[in-house]
């Protein structure tokens, strides 16, 4: 959910098959929604970033109050918005900033979005202010830095091609440092499925950043 117009043209183009791709490992997306689950509350007002077409918000919503769901991609958020969802579901084409800078929320959920953002500091500085004290951040980012030099070859190869998305090389200690200089203190981290690559964080807002 970068800013970039060729980011943006990227997931337009993929929209339709991204959405008819089955998952590839139901069990572990399951355990991370049931996860999700516990720690959501009826009167939750939840902002989810890069939501794509909508899957994880129609499946979450009911358990809330309100659930605005955001993309910058219009074909992900039209798909979206063709699924039947409840009255409190609303999706929004919008980026991080425009969807922060309008939609007050006590929890925000990006899953697997931050290893695409330009500048994942900056990014987590502003979904830092964004949440009011001791509000939550759920996470599952990718540390592609941290998968084998064969993987990121092939990923590299293609991302040239245009045949897929344009993606930070961080490591897991890079993010760490990230959350922690942004604020967040981390409540759980997780692995849903074979990847240790690829964490699940529960994050809560300190009350001030650290320096």
């Amino acid at each position: 959910m970068g800013n970039s117009t060729q980011q943006r043209q990227f997931w337009d183009r993929i929209a339709a098959r991204y959405a008819a791709r089955p998952l590839k490992n139901v069990a572990a997306y399951e355990a991370m929604l049931s996860d999700i689950t516990g720690r959501l509350r009826p009167d939750d007002h939840v902002l989810e970033l890069g939501c794509g077409t909508g899957g994880t918000a129609i499946r979450l919503a009911p358990r809330v109050a309100h659930w605005t769901a955001c993309d910058f991609s219009s074909a992900m958020i039209g798909i979206a918005q063709a699924k039947p969802a409840g009255n409190n579901l609303r999706f929004v084409v919008a980026d991080v900033g425009k969807a922060l800078a309008s939609s007050p929320c006590d929890l925000v959920c990006a899953i697997n979005l931050l290893h695409l953002v330009d500048d994942l500091p900056a990014t987590l500085a502003q979904i830092h202010a964004h949440l009011p004290p001791g509000g939550h951040l759920i996470i599952k980012i990718w540390c592609f830095a941290d998968v084998t030099w064969r993987i990121r070859a092939i990923f590299s190869t293609l991302a040239v091609f245009r045949l897929f998305p344009a993606i930070r090389k961080l490591r897991h200690s890079d993010v760490l440092d990230a959350l922690h200089h942004a604020g967040f203190e981390v409540v759980v981290e997780k692995v849903f499925g074979d990847y240790p690559q690829n964490p699940y964080f529960v994050l809560r807002k300190a009350a001030t950043p650290a320096d």
